[in-house]
């Protein structure tokens, strides 16, 4: 996490704020198997669901493993982005 923050803090605009979430609870396709499915949930309603969903609209999330975009995009009703596209779009608009 530390990189990835050194590296958005490149960003002139980005105010950075982590969410302290350990794992999102999907771990692959661990969240996605129905019998798994509840702990999953759980796991990411400790922390990182909530805080998506208190955040403004306009607040970029940004989260690089797949399944923890999925998790964002099915709990929270987000979208999130990984931060290679981040920075490309950071790059072109420079």
């Amino acid at each position: 996490m530390a990189a990835m923050q050194q590296t958005l803090a490149l960003i002139p605009e980005l105010e950075i704020e982590v969410i302290d979430s350990g794992c999102c609870g999907m771990a692959g396709s661990f969240g996605y198997e129905a019998d798994h499915y509840e702990v999953s949930m759980k796991m990411a309603e400790l922390s990182l669901l909530p805080a998506v969903r208190g955040a403004d609209k306009d607040t970029l999330v940004i989260a690089n493993g797949t399944s923890c975009r999925h998790q964002i995009q099915d709990g929270a009703l987000r979208k999130s982005r990984h931060i290679a596209l981040v920075l490309q779009d950071a790059l072109l608009e420079s």
